[in-house]
């Protein structure tokens, strides 16, 4: 053909092998994404046989980041980052700095220089944000506590890197690399332009675009166009992404991450997600494929124990010092374990820190490669790091005092005070997750006089609750000393706000052994979630975004004080009703 079709080629290919060697590895019970990553190895330039064009891949991949951090914006907004941000801001601070001196450590002890050594530890240090979005969606964990606590933590260890990547260059000199033009020499003006810039998008995104954009998205529904409407979605996510990277330095997929958390209070921020949902599976199978095609196997037989130990520091190291710090801060050990899984494994920012490392003659190529096979075995390791977080909990729950002791007995906020009148715990609703639909929940309730008890996992939440008057409880609903604590047994009714659709199970469970006669309902984001959790028989299921809270209010009022118009209100449209 007389034009260029490297795109096309590239797309084609890396598509239609990432199906290929998905389908195989699920039917060996691998996850999808190492089929992908293998698909990216056999078209990458390692290999004999076709090679895709790796530029184009990158930036398929850059537009993948976009759309996917975008699409978590949507679901994050500032209250849940805000809401984490006690734990979230020391412990990625610290947590990197543990990272960066192990891998430091070890690369001063291989004979590199203190900038490579340093370098070498920060692309070590941070996590890939994609990857964490794929195992907290696998899971339905994207929204629970967990969640919000794992992706605030990753987006202060991203606002961290972006600083990183723009000191770099003028300490490259410094450090033992290429000489930056003098500009170490204006390293305060740097600092102070670069934070300058970072504060006013930040700023400009969170007063003028939670205005700004929500009404435009509006005004292009309004047109009942379908494809205008994913159209706006889409060119809002990709530009203001490449906007914030070209105006503000800010990489893209923060800026796409900032706009998803504008647009977020618009109503239509939940059709926005779901319609944009096939494209951004489409180009994160394209991101995979593209770190694939990154990897050097040689790497693995030239250097084995240079690569164990980039392994060891990635799943060891990390996991180990993230895990003591969420602990230190009186978290559950779930929630410590799950931090610590999603931190297990390196992506995207480790790839530009390696790439700008090597140009400005810091990293070493062989660095390089390491990162990269670092980056593979742990992307491809870290489902399976996630599959034995429960195991791993409940095990070293049943094996150790000390570990149930920490979750509950040494935790002034896992039991209900005892000044808590005892009208408010006979006959009350226990409200499990106190985010934007356990609040609508909680405001219906308090305005019909019905008492209720809030179980949530955020302990400043729960703070800030019982300051307020509202009896609160700090723990996991799925632990069944949490649900004593809550005095479930002589609870009237159990609401399950949050949306952990793996532990909702477990929650019913506990609830109906210790009060068999209890109202349960149940919010679900999906379909497939509200089919399988009906097939349960675990409740009143709701699912959907519209007039969701109002709806499970009122069911549960229908059941506390039946009437004839109560049972009626309770047959809200967008409930699916299992209740016996």
């Amino acid at each position: 053909m007389p034009h260029d079709v490297s795109l096309i080629s590239t797309v084609a290919a890396a598509l239609g092998l990432a199906l290929v060697f998905g389908f195989l590895t699920t039917k060996l019970k691998l996850p999808a994404l190492v089929g992908y990553m293998l698909a990216g190895i056999v078209i990458g330039p390692a290999t004999p046989g076709f090679v895709a064009d790796v530029d184009v891949a990158s930036q398929l991949a850059e537009i993948g980041v976009m759309l996917l951090m975008f699409g978590v914006g949507l679901h994050f907004s500032l209250d849940d980052l805000l809401a984490v941000r006690r734990i979230a801001l020391p412990g990625a601070v610290v947590q990197m700095a543990v990272a960066t001196a192990l891998g430091a450590g070890i690369a001063t002890y291989w004979g590199w220089t203190l900038g490579g050594a340093l370098v070498f530890g920060l692309s070590l240090s941070v996590a890939s944000t994609v990857v964490l979005l794929k195992a907290l969606e696998s899971r339905g964990a994207l929204e629970s506590v967990n969640g919000r606590i794992a992706v605030g933590w990753l987006v202060v260890e991203d606002l961290a890197t972006v600083v990183v990547l723009v000191l770099l260059p003028p300490l490259a000199g410094v450090l033992g690399g290429k000489d930056a033009a003098d500009a170490s020499t204006n390293l305060p003006r740097v600092v102070f332009v670069t934070l300058g810039l970072v504060a006013t998008f930040m700023v400009l995104m969170l007063v003028v675009g939670r205005r700004v954009f929500p009404w435009l998205l509006w005004q292009v529904a309004r047109t009942a166009s379908r494809e205008l409407f994913t159209l706006c979605v889409i060119s809002a996510a990709v530009s203001i992404a490449y906007a914030s990277a070209r105006l503000f330095g800010v990489s893209f997929a923060l800026g796409a991450f900032f706009a998803g958390m504008v647009m977020r209070e618009s109503a239509l921020s939940h059709r926005a997600a779901e319609e944009t949902l096939p494209l951004r599976d489409a180009f994160a199978v394209l991101f995979f494929v593209s770190v694939g095609m990154l990897f050097q196997p040689a790497v693995v037989f030239e250097r084995p124990w240079q690569l164990a130990a980039v392994v060891a520091i990635i799943l060891l190291g990390k996991t180990l010092a993230a895990a003591l710090l969420v602990l230190a801060f009186r978290y559950p050990l779930n929630t410590a374990l799950t931090v610590s899984a999603s931190l297990a494994q390196i992506g995207e920012f480790s790839f530009i820190l390696a790439a700008l490392g090597v140009s400005l003659g810091l990293l070493p190529a062989d660095g390089q490669s390491l990162i990269v096979a670092g980056a593979l075995i742990s992307i491809a390791l870290n489902p399976l790091v996630f599959r034995v977080v429960d195991p791993v909990s409940n095990w070293i729950r049943s094996r150790s005092n000390f570990a149930r002791m920490m979750d509950r007995r040494g935790d002034p906020l896992g039991e209900l005070p005892s000044t808590v009148d005892p009208q408010q715990i006979s006959g009350q609703v226990v409200l499990v997750g106190f985010g934007r639909v356990g609040r609508r929940i909680a405001e219906k309730l308090g305005a019909n006089d019905v008492p209720f008890i809030v179980v949530e996992e955020n302990r400043e939440i729960v703070e800030r609750l019982r300051k307020r008057g509202i009896p609160a409880v700090s723990g996991d609903a799925s632990d069944a000393e949490v649900l004593v604590q809550a005095h479930i047994a002589r609870a009237g009714a159990l609401v399950i706000a949050t949306p952990d659709a793996l532990h909702v199970r477990q929650m019913v469970e506990i609830a109906r052994t210790l009060n068999p006669r209890i109202a349960v309902a149940v919010r679900t984001h999906s379909d497939e979630e509200a089919a399988r959790l009906i097939k349960e028989n675990v409740g009143k299921v709701f699912h959907g975004e519209s007039e969701l809270a109002s709806g499970m209010a009122r069911y549960v009022l229908g059941q506390l004080r039946p009437s004839p118009q109560m049972r009626d209100s309770a047959l809200a449209p967008r409930a699916a009703d299992m209740h016996k």
